[in-house]
């Protein structure tokens, strides 16, 4: 039976007083506080308020029609039950919204974190995120993250002139750390978040570190976990790739992913409302995290996923870096890098600054920014088109799908 919470009789009635007196959040970000590096452009008006600017760039951004065909857990299969990406940041800002209306926080920005948190992300999900790191470690001695990157996509490589808030939540949305306590740190300038985004790329601990600067952005990042905790479990069940069903732990936050969004919602605005912090209490917290535990042990690491990351896209990523990065060294412009990247790059971002610079970029930097910006179909065709006879070319070597019926779904 189906175990929904609901807010206790005290908060609802807090709330409703609140609403009653027109009560104002003092610590919700407000839109006169944003931060742009160039405050000239884009200032809010009553049509296009401060944080909804965000949120068009976002959307209108050349990257973002991407998150439809990357990765969310599951790469190999035919299957539009099953999430991608770009249905994942939709279910974070749904959610993250949900939250931020109760708490009378300032649901735009809400919004321009969750759906351009992801954004730099890499094909085939934290395993393509992963191998990229190895890769771009190896080259440069520094470290690819994808929140970093999602940061790198809107704030240099197209150069959005996204607010510092949004940025700063983006970067700092990394739903993989869970805390039982999300306080916002200060913040104060675009020069001291340059140094945070560039000590992401030195110290591989630094990742861990961050922690946002607005309510907002605090609300996203366990959002973020929540939106794909009970989502993974039943994406897992529905591609039948189990030969036994897991059987995963009775929580108090639920069983299932609808179960678990409210639950864990509810418990939220209950522990966090009229505070200066997120907040979980102690069994949730537990709890949250046993969840996330089991959904690595029993899904993520499964040898069923792990083993074709391994075995193959590791390889074919290898192949397709090395081959970019000759073509850029030897200044081929008949090149995919030249044509689908360079030459995409610049169209888009002579819109928005005059003196275009990327081509003097770090070239180890271009062909990650590239394999980064890749969706999982296009990384597979331009590995076919790159080598037409490699070893991962072809339906007897390559990537094998899952069909819808070979998967005798239920």
């Amino acid at each position: 039976m189906a175990n929904y919470i609901q807010l206790s009789k005290e908060i609802q009635e807090r709330i409703q007083e609140d609403r009653s007196k027109h009560y104002v959040n003092p610590y919700s970000c407000s839109d006169e506080d944003i931060i742009r590096r160039n405050p000239e452009r884009d200032r809010a008006s009553i049509q296009r308020p401060a944080f909804v600017r965000d949120i068009e760039k976002i959307i209108h951004s050349p990257y973002y029609n991407r998150y439809t065909d990357k990765t969310q857990v599951f790469s190999f299969f035919r299957n539009d039950d099953i999430s991608r990406r770009g249905y994942h940041v939709q279910l974070v800002a749904r959610i993250a919204r949900n939250i931020g209306n109760v708490l009378g926080l300032n649901e735009s920005l809400i919004e321009a974190i969750a759906l351009g948190h992801d954004i730099g992300h890499t094909p085939f999900g934290h395993a393509g995120e992963r191998i990229l790191n190895k890769i771009y470690n190896e080259k440069t001695g520094r470290y690819f993250n994808h929140n970093v990157h999602s940061v790198r996509v809107l704030d240099k490589i197209f150069s959005r002139n996204i607010s510092l808030q949004t940025l700063d939540g983006i970067i700092c949305h990394n739903g993989e750390f869970v805390e039982q306590e999300y306080r916002p740190h200060s913040l104060k300038g675009f020069d001291e978040f340059d140094r945070m985004v560039e000590n992401c790329y030195t110290d591989k601990n630094n990742i861990k570190k961050l922690v946002p600067s607005t309510l907002e952005g605090c609300v996203v990042r366990i959002c973020d976990m929540i939106a794909y905790i009970g989502k993974d479990r039943q994406d897992a069940l529905q591609t039948n790739m189990f030969d036994t069903p897991p059987v995963f732990s009775e929580l108090s936050i639920g069983t299932t992913n609808a179960e678990m969004i409210n639950n864990l919602s509810v418990n939220i605005i209950e522990n966090s409302y009229g505070k200066d912090y997120i907040y979980l209490d102690n069994q949730y917290y537990e709890d949250i995290k046993k969840a996330k535990y089991e959904n690595y042990e029993k899904i993520y690491f499964n040898e069923k996923i792990e083993s074709k990351y391994d075995d193959v896209i590791e390889p074919m990523f290898w192949e397709i870096y090395e081959k970019l990065y000759g073509d850029l060294i030897s200044g081929n412009e008949e090149s995919v890098i030249f044509r689908h990247h360079m030459n995409f790059v610049r169209e888009n971002e002579k819109y928005y600054d005059k003196d275009f610079t990327y081509q003097n970029e770090e070239p180890a930097q271009i062909v990650a920014d590239y394999i980064a910006s890749m969706t999982d179909d296009y990384f597979i065709d331009l590995y076919s088109y790159l080598f037409p006879n490699g070893k991962f070319t072809g339906e007897k070597n390559g990537i094998k799908y899952i069909g819808y019926f070979e998967q005798d779904c239920k």
